[in-house]
Formats: structure tokens, sequence, C-alpha cells
């Protein structure tokens, strides 16, 4: 596991995930057994890795990643690096065998991405990439209001994700630097499209055309030693997306907007017989039927509590983490050869969609998305 002294590689692939996993005895497998993870962590600070290996209960880390390679018991790659250093690593641990699971985005262009699928096909090794968010407990819920056909036909959606990051002068920025370092992978577009692909192609239908205006709001930054710096990135990407059958898109991702909804995340849905706005937990739905008569008259205040006429869509089901969950899905896939579609290909698809967007920045023009395969292998 390369990467993991960072927030994400910690936090959600390492202690709610893989240490999870070990917790709870496993990755129960169709006969019976268990699958166990014995996971090596992987950084270039040492200290860091002793403590972090020592506060989990983990025996084995390193600096050396070439000995990772090399040792036939390490079967599985993770990669969860800034971008700039994943493609190198990555390539490495396919070249020595090594089926690989990493974190979004796999590449910084859509041309390396597809070598990378190529070069695992080639090899025979399985691979994956992180689309957490098709596995959040109102994702899921939304998906089930589709597949019961209660929107009737989706006609457009619309998605608000960001906070306010603060800059580091009043108190420090809650994202590393870099983020906000063009020359070093960063920017919203970047991190958030590859997001938004996925999401839009697996539960509406596949993203056709992108106009995308990247802007860099904040001008000047402050670093994590408080010495300010230029920043030279887009904090904020508005996307409008057409998909198949129609449906119209539109995406807002910011990091310099201040947060009044329910979740830092909410899309909504609005259909021929009936809307959803769903969150990262949580999904609320409004039928045709249950829907308000709304007249404009600026004049006088509107008797309709808007709020008040949407029902929450019930859990009826136990949601386990979204990173864990697919943790488990890869492993299966892995050991068992179950299906899995979430590969390097649909990975190259979300940088796909960002290179687009920032071409579509830098022109001012809609920007076709043409699908994507592997080279070398027939569509």
């Amino acid at each position: 596991m390369n990467g993991v002294t960072g927030r994400m590689g910690t936090n959600q692939h390492l202690v709610r995930s893989i240490v999870a996993i070990r917790n709870q005895g496993g990755v129960l497998l169709p006969d019976g057994t268990a699958l166990m993870p014995d996971p090596v962590l992987v950084g270039r600070n040492e200290d860091k890795l002793n403590l972090l290996a020592g506060t989990h209960g983990i025996t084995r880390w390193t600096t050396d990643l070439a000995s990772c390679f090399a040792d036939p018991q390490n079967t599985v790659y993770f990669d969860a690096q800034t971008t700039q250093r994943r493609v190198a690593d990555v390539t490495s641990a396919i070249l020595a065998g090594k089926h690989v699971y990493c974190e979004k985005p796999i590449s910084e262009t859509v041309g390396e991405a597809l070598e990378l699928a190529r070069l695992a096909n080639e090899k025979g090794v399985k691979h994956g990439v992180v689309q957490d968010k098709l596995f959040l407990p109102g994702i899921m819920k939304l998906k089930r209001l589709i597949a019961s056909g209660f929107f009737g036909r989706i006609l457009s959606i619309r998605g608000e994700f960001g906070y306010w990051v603060f800059e580091g002068d009043l108190q420090p920025g809650q994202r590393p630097s870099w983020n906000y370092r063009q020359e070093d992978g960063g920017g919203i577009t970047v991190d958030m499209l590859c997001h938004w692909r996925y999401v839009l192609d697996h539960v509406f239908g596949a993203v056709k055309r992108v106009n995308c205006l990247a802007v860099t709001h904040i001008p000047e930054r402050w670093d994590e030693a408080g010495k300010p710096y230029k920043a030279t990135a887009d904090d904020a990407a508005y996307a409008c997306l057409e998909l198949e059958g129609g449906i119209i898109a539109q995406f807002n991702s910011s990091w310099t907007v201040r947060v009044n909804r329910d979740e830092l995340f909410e899309m909504q849905v609005d259909g021929t017989e009936g809307s959803a706005v769903a969150g990262l937990r949580n999904c609320r739905s409004q039928h045709r039927v249950n829907t308000p008569k709304p007249v404009w008259n600026p004049d006088v205040p509107n008797p309709i509590d808007f709020r008040a006429g949407w029902e929450e869509v019930p859990d009826n089901a136990s949601f386990d983490n979204a990173f864990k969950v697919q943790w488990e899905m890869f492993l299966k896939h892995v050991v068992l050869g179950t299906p899995y579609t979430h590969d390097l290909l649909e990975g190259a698809k979300g940088v796909q969609l960002a290179e687009l967007s920032l071409e579509s920045s830098r022109t001012g023009r809609w920007m076709d998305v043409p699908a994507l395969t592997i080279p070398g292998k027939k569509a």
C-alpha cells in the first residue's frame, strides 16, 4: 500500500478499509473461508510509517518499494500517491506481475491512462480503480429509485460539490498545498471530473459532450509552512454535460464556496414522474402527485414550504463504508475472478473527461467525448 501516510490513504483505505477488513476476520468467500489481507505500508517517511503501522497493529512497512515488488508474497499493489508519481510505480508493479488497484486520477493524460490499461491486459494482471461514490448510501438509494421507474423519463441532473478551503493565512487550509499548483498535478477539474464521469456513466448513461469553465478564484494561498505561494491550478469548475438519451447534467465543483446545503455533495435529479435529491448518505424524493403548484409572485411571501414536500428514501439495508465495499469487491476479483467493471479503462475515462473539460475551458467550445478502447484491443 503505497502513499497511505496521506489523508485519504490513511483514513479511507487503510483504517476504514484494510484494517476494518482485518478486524472483521477477513473477506468471507463463498466456500466459507476468509481472505485476510496482509498489508505492507510503503512511503518515504520512516517515522510516519512506523507510527502508522504500530497504531494499527501492522508489522510490515518499508521505504523500499522495489523490495516489495521483488517479494512473491505481495500480490496486489495499491497506489494512493500524488497523481504525478502514480504512472511510474503502477507501471513497475504491472511489470513485476502484481495486480494493481489505485486511486483516481490514474494519470495526468488519457494517453498514459490507456497505456496502463493496455500493459495490464498484456501482462495478464487484474486491475482496478477507486470509484467510491457509486457505493455511497445516497447514490445507492438513488439507483434504487431509478430501477423502480420512479423518475419516468429523466430530464436533468444538477450536482453541487464543494466547501470553503481556507487560504492558509487566517487559519491552515484543509487540503494540501499541491492541490493548488498546476505544476504539481493540482486542480479541482482533474480531481473531481473523474468522479462525475463514473457517477454519470454508471448511474444515468454515457457522457457524450462537455462544456466546462475552470477558474482560479483565489490567486494566492499559504502552504503548510505558512509561506505564501501563487495558486496556479483551478479551484472551481463549472461543467455542463450531455448524456445519452438527451439527459442534461450540470456539475459545479468548488473549493471556494460556503456550504448552504445538507451535505458537501448533493445531486438533484428531475424526471417527468418525480424528482430526488441525493447526497453522500441521504436521499429525498418528491413524486409528481405530491408536487406543489407554485405561482410566481414576488410581491407576496411564498406560502409553500418547499422542503416539507419531500420524503426521505429509507435505508432498507445496512450500508458499509464505500471504500471498504469496493476493496472487498476487488480482492474477491483477484482471488476468485468474479466480475469487476471498475478497471483501468474506467479510470482512463475519468482522465479523458477531465482533459476534455480543461480543453473546453481553454477554447470556450463544447467537446465531444468519444468512446475509449484499450490500444490493440477490439472495441
